[in-house]
């Protein structure tokens, strides 16, 4: 079962148990939100489009975490001025992990855990630098104590 949602203006198609980046929402992570926005529902060939909206349809979620977007370039340019600028920008996003769907006399739920790891820590792991860093710790805490070892012999 799908829904069509709309949320910071923009429309997401979502399953129950997808993970799903939206404009900033307010919350802590481990937050429910909940969406009334739902513009359609569907299962297979058996579609409710509401007019504008499904009378009663609801989208939960959960706020996995609140974090800053890929960075983008603003180049501004006037040809044979010399005029040229360069701005940054980086938009803040909200992770949700979508857990349930319920209108039109449908329901579906997401049966698994809500994982409020962030992508930092994922990626982290995933390029293996958590674990070489628990590795220097161990390796600075044996140094020092081989150290202090050298001075009380002394």
């Amino acid at each position: 079962m799908y829904a069509v949602i709309k949320t910071g203006g923009k429309q997401y198609r979502v399953q129950a148990g997808d993970l799903l980046v939206v404009e900033k929402l307010d919350g802590e992570p481990g937050a429910k939100v909940a969406f009334d926005e739902v513009l359609m529902i569907g299962e297979g060939a058996d579609v409710t489009v509401g007019a504008p909206l499904v009378e009663g349809a609801t989208v939960s979620a959960t706020l996995v975490e609140t974090r800053k977007g890929d960075k983008i370039k603003v180049f501004k340019k006037i040809r044979r001025q010399g005029y040229r600028r360069t701005q940054g920008h980086r938009q803040f996003n909200t992770v949700l992990r979508v857990t349930g769907i319920a209108g039109a006399g449908k329901e579906s739920s997401w049966d698994g855990a809500v994982d409020l790891t962030p992508l930092s820590v994922l990626k982290a792991r995933a390029q293996n630098l958590a674990r070489s860093q628990e590795a220097a710790e161990i390796r600075s805490s044996e140094r020092a104590a081989r150290i202090a070892a050298r001075q009380t012999r002394a």
